[in-house]
């Protein structure tokens, strides 16, 4: 029995601080006074009472009833029931006045201003809700309708009412007193109270049903399910009560589950802090109080009156598991909306109704309850009972449930385990002795039945029923009782103008009352209730549950492990090896391991298995295997098995000396995993403690042996009472000396298993540290093991240089706390845990000693055979600088090699080791996998080209455990994962680390491969490297030393000439060596064109530099002469001006530069200081149409800019420097402008008219049309804000016609380009609109048809002479003179960060280190993300641009940026797309020489090449160039000379440092450093190439691969591709990758063996082999397995050759020659002119055959004849800017005519009788045995066929007649009749012989068919 009501309390406003803000409660009066010894007061009642604050209010409120819920320090929950009222309050001023006046109706309030609230509390232990609103209405009643009943005598019966808790257990009538109780409180009221029958059922009342109205099904389940998993919960709601009712709800259907955090149904206003605390909980807070809630970043709000649930981003909750929660919301739905199911019939029943609220609520807790006996289904089973006496110690083996029950990975049941509301479960419910309720019932009985009905909802629904109607029965044990009679007040009582206030009670009457019930309750008899105890029955066991199909493994790949392992034992070694692949991949499966640890179990005898060595070692790799695939929620199952394996299996190494199987398992996380080893002690422990009871009853051991050991416990708790004090304390000692025992052998276990083979080093140790290990109780996971074995041990303090003993103590602290752990738990006693610490260091000691013997032994052991390692190929020169490290290389974010997507054999992991050499990264080893073991797995770069090395810790799925790896990333797209093996020591790793560093970045760019090749690496020493061109060296040296001298000198000492190398020659004439080169001095200031030559002894020293390249190339241009002769012509615009040949005035230009032949050098130098790094305008180009020319300098500096832009006629105040530099800088421009014919040509300022039109009638219309308009391009490159007419660049039809302008239009209004724009959002220069139209106003007028300048032209305003482009930013402000002859262009270029960040994003995109676990980041959005095509596309936007410009006739300066970065690409990409020549393999040599490396691209500071540069990183301009080149490339193949692959080849050299090409920033620090002008007989390698154009040039002599068979060019041909992104394509350069090869850009490495291997392959030629070839995705050089037909050809020609015994002939001259030959023949045969392009045949090996008849007869055999015009051409390239007229389609089909060689069989001349009446005639027939027809033609060239004879209708080919009309003196056997189906046909041939051939030509064929 329990009080119903522990106090009443009064409490109401406080009056006395009424001027603070905030009003206060305070407690009038409490009833008893003094507190419950058993239940003290609880505090800051006053608070909840009004839990938005106490105020006054102008208007009486109608009273309120709610209860809040308060937990005191030991968490037990007060239900206060607040019931509230309003009374008046009057102003203190106005009350005073009147106090004289209304003394005698004192009593009475007169009606006032204010409210106030006073409340009426009860405070109980009891949650009865119903019954405190009666109670304390009937008080209020009382007090308002002035009943005449005291108020202390309700309130004293009130607090004097005893009920009990819950319905006691006896039976009968005793049984409805207990559970009904009738209380009063003596004012003629009645109260049935019915308690629960059990207790341990949480009451809802309808709560549930309610809370289910408010959410809905979907957002309650997520609030249940953020409870459980420890969320934070906040409810809001206006009705307290609500609020309250929901929190019950919420409660109740968490059951068995108790919540055990803050649980505050209303929370006051005050104490809204509290929701910031850091611990779960479920709080209330009324609705008032919204917007402080905002704020709450992790806390899940749910509106119950907005009936809306709110889950921040932040939190996740993790749900049921399905299909748990699929059925769960059917169920539910089914109680909620019973009319859903029946909703789309036809006749749905009319009865159909939910259920009353109170049985709803009991439907809904059913299935909750339902739910967790789901859940929690075989639970019992894994609770290990480690005591039994005197108390029960229970835990609960989580990673066993989660495991037998397969949830491993299920998210929601994990948080659950973990949680402390199942801490309080397991400790609750765990013991096996103890009174039980539905749930246990429902977990022991109906766990078959849920199973069977699981899909069946109607059968759910019926269980659902039955439970409902339990829980309702123990809710309500007697419906049928009539409740209440309770007075009520009248109607609207409360708003009564005269009321009474509350009055004072008097505390003696109501302490009475209590004192009396006290007494009485000392007298009566303690009613003591006895609990129903019993054994708890576990149910089935969770074994069953699993479905079988999760576990279905073959039962062939079971046998497999079964038949391995005899194998073994039989020692039938062959066999077993050839099962052991199979048997490790199949141990990934659950069911494989568990069959292996069945099988081993077989083979031991006795504890002890001896094996010899090869057995051993079987064994070890497959329990490695095992325990690598276990994951750490399954340890419960293998690795617990496999525990007494490893101390069984051993082998014997010496005398007395034994090695057992666990010294080669350690390496496996699961050993430091503290709760597994808590989880094994535990499961002992209960297995020692219930045969410790069997035993006592041997007699019955027969029938007890299958009880489970919470049976036996729960029989030992039944019978505990009964026994003796010294029974139950041998008992107790016994259970304690058990665990003690037990204790002992796991701390030998655990040495066994944590003290390494070798304890001088434990990498195990380390890196899970077990120093510093805690663990938490009831076995929670708390370290994940991913977790603990990502970090490295160099981490972890005091490990760094660990000793042995160092070892030893980590393991003995471990130990030492795993045995405090479990003994306290277990209440092992306080001397036993001492004697157990002393002993723990002398077990590790003595183990230590053991396996130094072990160790010893072993090591003597021969090694077990590892792969052996495969030496890489080396280039000449290049040495090993560490003898390979064996490693693993491990798959990246690439899956090709994984045999991924794509399919192929999983080429990654493979075995190998890594080599570092003076020039690359190998690793060379075999796929891990055996089977795909026979192939080389190569993968290198070279070592210059590693932009990103990072440490990384790999666990590789193998029979190893490795943990330290490299990640190293390169710029030539390479990516290499590696892990060491455990035979590499950490130092030895890090020794490869600091080589590499060292290599990667040496001190100086001398110490790269291309000057260190061939040098011994020992002796590399950057400070003391003896230099070997001393000579030379000294040269460079003076001649810059001199360099500052001679600023205002023009002459240079004497120096010793040295002959210039190969390398430096131009490529396009033969160098005359006389020749000398023809500068212009400046003598005279005032001579300006004066011209004469330097000192003939400063001649040799100057012949260096014009032997350089861009000499030739300006002699070619035109720019500048070679000559002998003193004078030069006056007319020529430009000089070559040797300013520079001091490299004086700028340091990254050339020594000799193209100025204007009118400017002097003194005012170059001049002009030099405003451009930045004093790289001002040179001509780099000239049109040799328009003689446009081309410039380059860099930008301005900021100060130059305004000056260089002010108009020349604004009046200044005196002549400044400034000016003066400004008006040198305008006549330098000038004298460009004045350079151009169509300037001079042209009368005043109208000076391109004549030339502009004439120009636009020459061009083709049709080209016109798809050609951007450079006005529209113009618009896009400077960001115009206009719509420009885009789409026209997509415009790609070749339509011919003359209606343009309407096209144009039509175009125009096409949507716009996405990446149309270079704009990057920056405002509009004021004038760049004008530019734009002005520019554009050439292109919108449509030439007229009579060739005729159109119309409109004569109107628009014309174009600048010379554009400048210039960075937008740079040229902000700035005006645009009208008169000046010259415009600027502002663009916004990219900046090279921009082009680095890029380039990062573009390598992660194109080789990611790891698969993409983001579903939103597929390699596509990488891509776009990394901007890569966006830059290309900028480049090539402005160079089209420029292109359209020069070929218009203006002249065009790029001065942008340093003007060595873009600058460089655009001005090359410019002379590429408008110059044939630089698209031939010379030209593009000669492009690159002079654009990039003379004009001084960084290519060192750039490629971050040494030391110095290594901060700034690598910026990759140049292969942004190559990549605009590969883009240009594929749009237009026909006009390029070489290949892709030359290409690639160019962007791989760049950075490998193998060649010397590309090292050093500019021509001034080659000179510096001597690698200018090599000597020629320098070189006594002959296999080490300084110069990449040397290799290539020796490359290209020996083998087609830089050539392009397509290559056909048109005369003049200028190219304008298309730059939108659409058009680009990713380069496969950066994608593809060769792993049987690595990369094939070192020619002789891969070639090379090639052709070793192919020797060695042609000398058995016995064999069959086969035709089939397969071809794996990035294993194979596809181009080199499978070559292209011309290719392929050339290959069959060259074995023909070598077969014959003939000199093989260069391809070249083979080539060159087949040409001839076609051109030739094309010109007999062709009867319509066709362009002299061509096209090769692949059949070429007909046309050596062809060649050989030709000379014989040539009427037989005909070349093939494939020539065509390129603007016919198939392939749709983009279109070229001349115009040529187009050919009639008839021409275009006949060019593909079958006159082609290979279908013609047989042919010649034979007479052919016509039909009916018609003559003899001569025809040329041809057979085609292809085809299958006999075809004839007028004449043998003749294209167009007369008739086909189909052979398939030929019946019989016979001897003939002469008839009628026949050819005269003809042998008559020359007749031959062919008979068809359809007719008829006589043929005459010249003779017999000739018939014959024909005869049995057709009949061969006929006979093939």
């Amino acid at each position: 029995m329990t009080r119903l009501a522990d106090y009443f309390v009064l409490v109401g406003y406080d009056v006395d601080k009424r001027g603070s803000s905030d009003g206060q409660g305070r407690i009038l009066q409490r009833f008893p006074e003094k507190d419950w010894e058993d239940n003290p007061f609880p505090q800051g009642i006053e608070l909840f009472c009004q839990p938005s604050g106490w105020q006054l209010f102008t208007e009486r409120q109608p009273p309120t009833f709610f209860v809040a819920v308060l937990t005191d320090i030991n968490s037990e929950r007060h239900y206060c029931a607040c019931f509230t009222f309003w009374e008046a309050v009057e102003d203190s001023q106005p009350q005073k006045s009147r106090s004289g006046e209304d003394d005698e109706d004192s009593g009475i309030i007169q009606p006032a201003q204010m409210f106030a609230p006073k409340s009426l509390v009860l405070v109980s232990q009891l949650d009865h809700t119903e019954v405190f609103r009666n109670c304390l209405g009937l008080i209020y009643t009382v007090h308002v309708e002035g009943l005449k009943v005291p108020l202390e005598t309700l309130i004293g019966n009130l607090l004097t009412c005893f009920i009990p808790i819950a319905g006691g257990s006896q039976p009968g009538l005793d049984e409805k007193e207990e559970s009904l109780r009738t209380i009063t409180l003596g004012a003629g009221d009645r109260q049935v109270i019915q308690t629960p029958i059990n207790d341990s059922l949480p009451v809802s009342g309808c709560s549930v049903a309610l809370l289910f109205r408010q959410l809905g099904i979907i957002n309650v389940l997520y609030l249940f399910c953020a409870a459980l998993t420890e969320h934070k919960i906040l409810l809001l709601s206006s009705s307290y009560q609500r609020l309250t009712d929901a929190c019950r709800a919420l409660l109740s259907i968490m059951f068995p589950l108790k919540y055990c955090f803050t649980y505050i149904p209303i929370l006051p206003g005050k104490l809204l802090e509290v929701l910031c605390t850091p611990t779960p909980f479920i709080i209330g807070v009324s609705s008032f109080f919204r917007s402080e809630t905002q704020e709450l970043l992790d806390v899940i709000i749910a509106d119950l009156d907005g009936g809306t649930v709110t889950i921040p981003e932040c939190i996740h909750i993790s749900l049921l598991p399905e299909p748990l929660l699929h059925q769960t919301q059917t169920v539910l739905s089914m109680i909620l909306d019973p009319e859903l199911e029946v909703a789309d019939h036809a006749f749905p029943p009319s009865t159909i109704q939910p259920s009353s609220l109170k049985i709803q609520d009991k439907e809904i807790r059913a299935v909750f309850l339902w739910l967790f006996a789901q859940l929690f289904q075989g639970h019992r089973w894994c609770l290990h009972i480690i005591r039994v006496h005197p108390e029960p110690v229970i835990r609960f083996h989580k990673a066993a449930f989660l495991g037998q029950r397969v949830l491993t990975e299920d998210d929601f049941l994990m948080k659950v385990l973990d949680g402390m509301a199942f801490a309080g479960f397991v400790s609750e419910r765990g013991p096996s002795y103890r009174a039980i309720d539905l749930f246990d019932e429902l977990i022991a009985t109906e766990v078959d039945r849920m199973r069977l009905e699981e899909g069946n909802p109607h059968k759910v629904m019926k269980h659902i029923k039955e439970l409902a109607e339990q829980l309702f029965k123990n809710e309500n044990p007697y419906p049928a009782v009539p409740m209440h009679k309770v007075q009520r007040p009248t109607e609207g009582s409360h708003l009564r103008l005269h009321q009474t206030t509350f009055p004072h009670l008097d505390e003696v009457t109501v302490q009475l009352f209590i004192d009396h019930a006290a007494a009485k309750q000392k007298n009566e008899i303690p009613a003591v209730k006895s609990e129903k105890k019993c054994m708890v029955p576990s149910g089935p066991p969770p074994d069953a549950i699993i479905d079988s199909n999760v576990l279905a493994n073959s039962a062939r790949r079971l046998e497999v492990v079964r038949n391995c392992i005899t194998y073994i034992f039989e020692n039938k070694t062959v066999e077993a090896k050839k099962l052991l692949p199979a048997v490790l991949r199949a141990l990934k499966g659950r069911a494989a391991r568990q069959c292996l640890t069945q099988e081993l179990n077989l083979h031991v005898q006795q504890n002890r298995a001896v094996l010899d060595d090869q057995q051993f070692d079987y064994i070890i790799r497959m329990l490695n295997c095992t325990l690598q695939d276990c994951s750490h929620m399954d340890e419960h199952g293998i690795a617990a098995a496999l525990l007494p394996l490893v101390t069984a299996f051993c082998r014997k190494l010496g005398a007395g000396v034994t090695q057992f199987a666990y010294s080669c398992v350690q390496d496996h996380s699961v050993w430091t995993n503290m709760q597994f080893w808590e989880a094994m002690f535990y499961s002992d422990v209960q297995n020692h403690i219930r045969a410790l009871y069997l035993e006592g009853n041997e007699n019955e051991e027969h029938s007890q042996e299958y009880k489970s050991a919470l049976e036996i416990a729960s029989e030992q708790r039944r019978q505990w009472p009964m026994l003796s004090k010294d029974k139950q304390q041998e008992l107790i000692q016994k259970e304690e000396s058990t665990v003690f025992s037990q204790a002992i052998h796991y701390a030998n276990r655990m040495s066994y298993l944590l003290l390494p083979l070798d304890t001088s080093k434990n990498r195990l140790l380390r890196s899970s540290g077990l120093g510093d290990f805690e663990s938490v109780s009831n076995s929670y996971v708390t370290n994940s093991i991913a977790g603990s074995m990502a970090e490295s041990y160099d981490t972890e303090s005091g490990f760094e240089d660990a000793e042995g003993s160092d070892v030893a103590n980590s393991v003995v602290r471990f130990i030492n706390r795993f045995v405090d752990k479990v003994c306290t738990e277990s209440g092992v006693t306080n001397e036993h845990l001492k004697a157990l610490h002393l002993m723990i260091p002398d077990i590790v000691q003595m183990h230590i000693e053991t396996l130094d013997a072990v160790h010893r032994e072993s090591k003597r052991l021969p090694a077990i055979q590892k792969p052996k390692l495969l030496l890489p190929a080396l280039l000449v020169g290049e040495e090993l600088v560490m003898e390979g490290l064996r490693v693993y290389l491990i798959s990246d974010g690439r899956d090709e090699a994984t045999g991924g997507i794509m399919g192929g054999p999983p080429l990654l992991p493979a075995e190998g080791a890594i080599f570092l050499t003076t020039y690359r990264l190998i690793f060379r080893g075999t796929p891990t996998d055996p089977l795909v073991g026979e192939q080389v797995v190569i993968r290198s770069f070279p070592i210059a080209s590693l932009t990103k090395e990072k440490k990384i810790s790999v666990s590789v799925q193998m029979d190893q455990f490795i943990q330290e790896g490299l990640q190293l990333r390169s710029c030539t797209f390479q990516l290499m994962k590696i892990a060491f093996d455990e035979e590499v020591a950490s130092d030895l790793a890090e020794v490869f680390k600091k080589h590499l560093h060292k290599l990667r970045y040496p001190q100086h760019v001398n110490g790269t491969f291309a000057f260190t090749v061939g040098q011994s690496f020992k002796l590399v020493d950057e400070h003391k490297h003896k230099e070997k061109n001393q000579s030379l060296r000294t040269l460079s040296k003076n001649l810059v030393k001199n360099a500052k001298k001679t600023m205002s000198r023009q002459h240079v000492t004497r120096k010793k000439y040295t002959p210039p190398t190969w390398e430096n020659r131009g490529s396009l004439q033969s160098q005359v060596d006389e020749d000398d080169i023809s500068v212009s001095e400046e003598v005279d200031q005032r001579s300006l064109t004066l011209s004469s030559t330097i000192k003939s002894s400063d001649r040799q020293t100057m012949s260096n530099v014009v032997e350089r390249a861009c000499c030739k190339d300006y002699q070619r241009l035109g720019l500048g002469t070679l000559s002998n002769s003193l004078t030069r012509s006056k007319h020529e615009p430009f000089r070559i001006s040797t300013v520079n040949r001091m490299y004086a005035v700028c340091r990254s230009y050339p020594g000799l530069l193209i100025v204007p032949q009118s400017i002097p050098d003194s005012t170059i130098q001049r002009i030099s200081r405003c451009y930045r790094q004093n790289r001002f305008p040179v001509v780099c180009w000239r049109n040799s149409r328009t003689k446009a020319v081309l410039l380059r300098s860099a930008g301005l500096h900021g100060k130059g800019v305004v000056g260089f832009f002010k108009s020349p006629n604004a009046p200044t105040a005196g002549p400044s420097q400034a000016d003066s530099t400004s008006l040198e800088q305008e006549k330098y421009l000038q004298a460009i402008i004045n350079s151009m014919p169509s300037y001079s040509d042209a009368s005043g300022r109208n000076t391109l008219s004549g030339f502009t039109s004439a120009h636009m009638s020459s061009s083709d219309s049709s080209d016109k049309q798809r050609q951007p308009k450079i006005g529209a391009l113009m618009k896009q490159v400077m960001g115009s804000k206009e719509e420009l007419p885009a789409s026209v660049l997509g415009h790609r039809a070749r339509v011919t016609s003359l209606s343009q302008r309407r096209t144009s239009v039509k175009a125009r209004n096409l949507p716009r380009g996405k990446w149309g724009s270079i704009r990057g959002g920056g405002l509009m220069s004021s004038y760049s609109p004008d530019i734009a139209t002005r520019l554009a106003g050439k292109d919108t007028s449509s030439p007229q048809t009579n060739g005729g300048p159109s119309e409109a032209h004569f109107v628009q305003q014309q174009r600048a002479y010379l554009y400048i482009i210039g960075d937008k930013s740079q040229l902000k402000g700035t005006k645009q003179d009208p008169l000046q002859q010259w415009e600027v262009v502002p663009i916004e270029v990219f900046d090279v960060r921009h082009v680095k960040t890029s380039f990062k994003k573009l390598m992660k995109a194109c080789i990611p280190s790891c698969t993409s676990t983001d579903p939103n980041m597929p390699y596509y959005r990488c891509l776009e993300e990394s901007e890569w095509l966006c830059l290309i596309h900028k480049v090539l936007q402005v160079s089209v641009l420029v292109v359209g410009l020069l070929d218009s006739g203006s002249s065009v300066m790029v001065s942008l940026e340093d003007g060595w970065d873009i600058s460089t690409q655009v001005v090359s990409l410019v002379q590429l797309l408008s110059d044939p020549y630089y698209r031939t393999m010379d030209g593009f040599r000669l492009l690159v020489e002079k654009e990039w490396l003379s004009f001084g691209h960084r290519f060192s500071h750039r490629g971050a090449q040494t030391l110095a540069s290594q901060s700034s990183g690598f910026t990759p301009v140049f292969l942004q160039f190559l990549d605009c080149v590969h883009q240009i490339h594929l749009q237009f193949p026909m006009e390029f000379e070489f290949s892709q692959y030359y290409l690639k080849f160019l962007a791989y050299h760049y950075v490998s440092n193998r060649f010397r090409t590309f090292l050093l920033d500019s021509d001034y620090e080659r000179i510096e450093l001597g690698v200018m002008y090599e000597e020629k007989g320098e070189r006594k390698n002959q296999q080490v190439y300084k110069s990449v154009w040397d290799y290539i040039d020796r490359l290209n002599k020996k083998t087609p691969i830089f050539f392009n068979y397509m290559f056909a060019p048109e005369d003049g041909e200028v190219l304008k591709p298309y730059s939108f992104i659409s058009n680009l394509k990713v380069w496969d350069f950066y994608t593809n990758e060769t792993l049987s090869e690595g990369p094939s850009y070192d020619w002789e490495l891969v070639y090379g063996r090639q052709e070793q291997m192919d020797e060695s392959d042609r000398q058995d030629t016995s064999a069959p082999k086969s035709q089939r070839k397969i071809i794996w995705p990035c294993y194979d050089n596809r181009s080199k397995v499978e070559p292209d037909a011309i290719t392929k050809l050339f290959q069959e020609i060259q074995s023909l050759e070598m077969e014959l015994g003939q000199v093989s002939e260069k391809w070249k001259d083979m080539w060159d020659k087949i040409k001839a030959t076609q051109r030739t023949e094309s010109k007999l045969e062709s009867r319509h002119s066709l362009s002299s392009s061509l096209l090769m045949s692949s059949n070429l090996s007909h046309h050596r055959r062809s060649q050989g008849m030709y000379v014989k007869e040539s009427r037989v055999g005909s070349s093939l004849n494939l020539s065509m015009d390129s603007e016919s051409s198939v392939t749709a390239t983009p279109s070229s800017g001349m115009g040529r007229g187009q050919q009639s389609t008839s021409t275009l089909y006949s060019q593909f005519q079958t006159s082609e060689s290979e279908h013609r069989s047989f042919e010649g001349i034979l007479y052919k009788k016509g039909a009916l009446l018609k003559p003899w005639k001569p025809r040329w027939f041809v057979l085609d045995k292809t085809k299958h027809q006999l075809r004839y033609y007028d004449a043998r060239q003749d294209k167009d066929c007369k008739g086909v004879i189909d052979l398939a209708e030929v019946e019989s080919v016979i001897q003939g007649t002469p008839t009628m009309g026949a050819p005269k003196n003809i042998d008559e056997k020359a007749f031959f009749d062919l008979k068809t189906t359809k007719r008829f046909y006589n043929f005459c041939a010249q003779d017999s012989q000739n018939a014959q051939l024909w005869m049995d030509s057709i009949q061969s064929c006929l006979s093939d068919a």
